[in-house]
């Protein structure tokens, strides 16, 4: 485990990131509604897909489904450059504005189909979402650089297999299963 990521995880309130009725439940290692049929991802598996995605901080990231921007505070501590794509807005501002509120201003945000990626500022070294595709979205693969990594949800609503798709120089697309997972389903042209 990366030590300084570790202690990232440690020092990071995610009390910041929940609506009052469920500040006093942060501790719990387990996912938590955050509104709109969304919800907040469980603390160690948050931890686990940054890990996962091996970030180095000159690097270019996109991360689909900003939610409430607890993995966004990871990626964007992380990485030189967060692109971070929400298709609900009312999620996107809060976001925003409590990600801000922490200092953070390596953050571009944008309100749309996640699942279309950000084509304007392609290739990304790192791609992160947080939301299941019932296939892998193509845009999110043409997206990613030459040696990137992408931590993607991917199956039927209910239970997913989180994957790590690799990106090789020649553009050879390599796919890894890392765990069974149960995210919310990614809304837009590849849910």
């Amino acid at each position: 485990m990366d030590e300084a990521l570790l202690q990232f995880f440690t020092s990071l309130d995610r009390s910041l990131f929940l609506g009052m009725q469920y500040k006093g439940l942060a501790k719990l290692d387990r996912p938590l509604p955050i509104g709109l049929g969304q919800t907040i991802s469980q603390p160690s598996l948050v931890l686990y897909m940054t890990q996962q995605l091996d970030l180095k901080k000159n690097q270019k990231v996109l991360e689909i489904g900003t939610g409430s921007g607890y993995q966004s505070a990871f990626l964007a501590e992380f990485c030189a450059e967060l692109y971070t794509v929400e298709l609900l807005a009312e999620l996107q501002k809060q976001a925003k504005e409590r990600l801000r509120g922490l200092g953070y201003h390596n953050i571009h945000y944008k309100v749309g189909d996640g699942s279309l990626g950000w084509a304007e500022h392609a290739p990304y070294d790192r791609i992160m979402v947080t939301a299941a595709a019932k296939r892998m979205p193509l845009p999110l693969i043409e997206q990613l650089a030459p040696g990137g990594i992408m931590i993607i949800p991917v199956g039927p609503l209910g239970w997913q297999e989180l994957m790590q798709v690799t990106k090789d120089s020649e553009g050879n697309i390599e796919q890894k299963k890392l765990l069974d997972v149960a995210f919310v389903e990614l809304v837009g042209k590849y849910s």
